[in-house]
């Protein structure tokens, strides 16, 4: 994949995750800037997803840990969990608010 396809994939990944916080009822705040997607909860904690061009991955940071996610037969999974990004970001949400999140669904 080269480096433009590998950008076009991320910032579309970046648009439907942000439509679908619009539908997690919680007060949340997400900020895109700098190739980062910062999400902020009500705690004032924070998820946080960065592009990582050299790798071709996308990482997030978590209160629950870092991320190392690449895409697979047009899916991101999480190399040391091996978890889907759908999966992993209902995890974090949930652990992140205090409440079940099962609305991700990023194919």
């Amino acid at each position: 994949m080269q480096d433009a396809e590998y950008e076009e994939r991320v910032d579309q990944l970046f648009n439907a995750i942000e439509d679908e916080i619009d539908e997690v009822e919680a007060d949340i705040d997400v900020d895109a800037s700098a190739g980062i997607l910062t999400i902020e909860f009500p705690d004032s904690s924070h998820v946080i997803l960065s592009r990582q061009i050299a790798n071709r991955e996308v990482w997030i940071a978590a209160r629950s840990g870092g991320y190392h996610l690449a895409l697979d037969d047009d899916e991101w999974y999480c190399r040391t969990s091996s978890e889907s990004l759908s999966v992993l970001l209902n995890r974090v949400f949930t652990e992140q608010l205090g409440k079940v999140v099962s609305g991700f669904d990023l194919h």
